[in-house]
């Protein structure tokens, strides 16, 4: 045998130096692909040999208090796309043409850009939305052509059968179910639900393992909410807010009706509103042109402003409803009585300041306490305020509520602006004691009557009423909670009784309902706007409880900026007369008239027509005849040909000419 010479020698060690070099850097290699980081490979395994599916929560509904669906999930379909099993193909060329293919056809039906999606489905993700909420058909189409990597996965879709209806209450979600104003963002956590999912093992090319594990966990579904709201009421009280803006031409007009007893909110709104099911773009024709002109800080702005609850996030300053607050101080300390005279000389002087009445110009000279009452006379107010005093003024403001937020579960909401009481001199109080200079919320204004009609109790404000499952069970009970006794059972009833007659002799005339005791108060403020008091811009209010004897409403009225005549009384007075009228016949209150009222109401009294079954556009022929207008359920009808299954009220039921009927119309079927 030969003996290597030297350069064979060389080359064999040169050789082993080379193959060992390669065996401790393959070892090297390996142990810092299994040692150091393998924790990531292993995770990276598991996500492309794991098929993990989102399964939906079904959120829960919300109901008014009669059990009628406000909010609703309705099933609809989702595509979703695994890019790597788009795209698995033994070449690159297969790989981009399978790619290609799919785009085009996804692009197809789904009717969106080819260039969009394929851009979506080369994504380096493990899972890609490709569509949210298609219809059946473009469901069915897709599963028909048995795309690889492609599946649709049943989801829910927020939907609001009522479109703008009690829009500011129930609030409206994300694109992701996810709360973002009102009831909807305030009881999120339980309406919300746990999302399931479906975990699979598959192969590279998304084929399911027999030999892998597979995991379902079904998805908890949210819990139902039931608000204390009444949808035959508030449907009653946003036809009168829509008329009211037509007439009064006002900026905005807020409303709010509420049962004394327990505090429960029957009907809230602010008008104009928007639609949550298309929450972006406003439904009032001249925000929307401001919308569309608008860059992204001004759409903003408008969406800030279009979703914001005035009625519990904005305050504003009551004008004379606030004497009510004054009045009842007055009367339960004994400071006076509804006969204590009074003389307006159309002003007072405090502090060497002249505080004028309204009627400066025709002063309403000698007067009683009542009648004071009646024509909303300031100086009157401002001699009541004096005698009870600072100390005493403010005892009752805090006492009524308005020194912090009256607890109701919406969200955004804030308190009363009230000075600070070591700075209130003669001309301060004077001022607040006919509500100037103190800026109040509509609901705790609204809280503070209701204390006044219910005995002197003041309840808390309650907007939801129960947590139900859905299988009725009741989770959880929002029980009525009385905050404080705020007044004797003595003062509330002459307070109410004086009420009254603001309404059958003084400023609120307008509210005046033959058969009913309507008790309330007019409003006027001018508006302030950069801390200054804005000429010729007034809010003009209306507050009412009815009947007076037992009062089972109180409904607050203002309207922001009417044209024209600007009082309270002109302007929200007919609003609450129409809400009041139409719910206490709903709430079965029977009327009570006098001779000559039950004459007048017999006059223009009609019986409604049977209309079920009627298409809308022959049911409103009908009801034109009966001289009786209408609203329909849902409120946006594209077909006048929709068919009537129900109406409120019911046939052959006797009520007034011009009162309006609620059309309830088949629902099309969802998807």
């Amino acid at each position: 045998m030969a003996t290597p010479n030297i350069a064979n020698k060389k080359r064999l060690v040169f050789l082993l130096f080379l193959v060992s070099l390669s065996l401790f850097l393959l070892i090297f290699r390996i142990g810092w692909i299994q040692i150091i980081k393998g924790e990531k490979y292993r995770q990276l395994a598991n996500i492309q040999q794991t098929r993990d599916i989102p399964i939906p929560a079904k959120r829960g509904t919300i109901y008014d208090r009669r059990g009628k669906e406000l909010a609703i999930s309705a099933s609809t379909n989702t595509v979703w796309a695994r890019p790597a099993e788009v795209k698995n193909a033994k070449t690159s060329s297969e790989s981009s043409e399978k790619l290609e293919e799919t785009s085009k056809k996804l692009a197809e039906i789904l009717e969106m850009d080819e260039k969009e999606l394929k851009e979506k489905l080369s994504q380096n993700k493990g899972l890609v939305k490709v569509k949210k909420w298609i219809d059946k058909e473009k469901a069915d189409a897709i599963r028909k052509e048995k795309l690889s990597g492609i599946w649709i996965a049943e989801d829910n879709r927020r939907y609001y059968p009522f479109g703008n209806f009690a829009a500011h209450i129930i609030g409206h979600t994300t694109t992701d179910n996810q709360g973002l104003s009102g009831i909807e963002l305030e009881y999120d956590k339980y309406l919300s639900g746990l999302p399931g999912r479906w975990i699979k093992n598959t192969d590279a090319a998304g084929r399911q393992l027999h030999y892998g594990t597979e995991k379902y966990y079904e998805a908890e579904n949210g819990l139902n909410v039931v608000l204390t709201i009444d949808e035959v009421i508030q449907h009653f009280t946003e036809k009168a807010m829509e008329d009211a803006l037509v007439r009064t031409q006002g900026k905005r007009i807020f409303t709010i009706v509420m049962e004394p007893k327990t505090g429960d909110v029957l009907a809230m709104a602010v008008k104009p509103d928007y639609d949550p099911n298309n929450p972006r773009v406003p439904v009032d024709e001249n925000r929307k042109r401001e919308y569309e002109a608008a860059d992204s800080k001004g759409k903003q702005k408008i969406w800030n402003s279009m979703w914001r609850n005035s009625l519990v996030s904005d305050t504003y300053e009551p004008g004379s409803t606030f004497k009510l607050i004054t009045a009842a101080a007055g009367l339960e300390e004994g400071a006076v009585t509804p006969d204590s005279p009074f003389y307006c000389k159309g002003y007072i002087m405090v502090a060497g300041q002249r505080l004028r009445c309204w009627r400066y110009y025709r002063p309403h000279g000698s007067e009683t306490f009542t009648q004071g009452l009646q024509s909303s006379c300031n100086p009157v107010f401002v001699e009541v305020g004096q005698e009870l005093g600072v100390d005493k003024m403010y005892e009752y403001i805090d006492a009524f509520g308005f020194s912090k937020p009256t607890g109701i579960e919406l969200p955004g909401e804030t308190s009363a602006i009230i000075q600070n009481k070591k700075y209130v001199g003669p001309v301060e109080l004077g001022t607040i004691s006919f509500g100037q200079g103190i800026s109040v919320t509509p609901m705790q204004l609204t809280a503070a009557v209701s204390a006044i009609a219910n005995n002197g109790k003041l309840m808390e404000p309650r907007i939801v009423k129960e947590l139900v499952d859905d299988s009725g069970n009741v989770i959880h009970r929002y029980e009525s909670k009385m905050i404080r006794q705020v007044l004797s059972e003595k003062t509330s009833r002459e307070l109410r009784f004086m009420m009254e007659t603001v309404v059958t002799q003084g400023s609120g005339r307008y509210a005046y309902i033959p058969g009913y005791r309507v008790g309330g108060k007019t409003g006027t403020a001018q508006k302030v706007i950069d801390g200054k008091y804005a000429n010729g811009k007034v809010y003009a209010s209306f507050v009412g409880i009815a009947p007076v004897d037992d009062p089972k409403l109180a409904v607050l009225v203002v309207v922001d900026e009417p044209q024209g005549v600007h009082y309270g009384g002109t302007n929200a007075g007919p609003v609450v007369h129409d809400i009041i009228r139409d719910t206490l016949r709903y709430l079965d209150v029977e009327p009570n008239f006098n001779e000559e009222e039950a004459k007048e109401h017999a006059k223009s009294e009609v019986a409604v027509p049977e209309v079920r079954n009627l298409s809308l556009k022959e049911a409103t022929k009908v009801l034109e005849k009966y001289k009786l207008q209408y609203k329909t359920e849902p409120v946006e009808v594209e077909n006048p040909d929709s068919i009537i299954v129900d109406l409120f009220p019911k046939p052959g039921a006797k009520i007034p000419e011009s009162s309006t009927i609620i059309l309830y119309l088949k629902k099309d079927n969802r998807n």
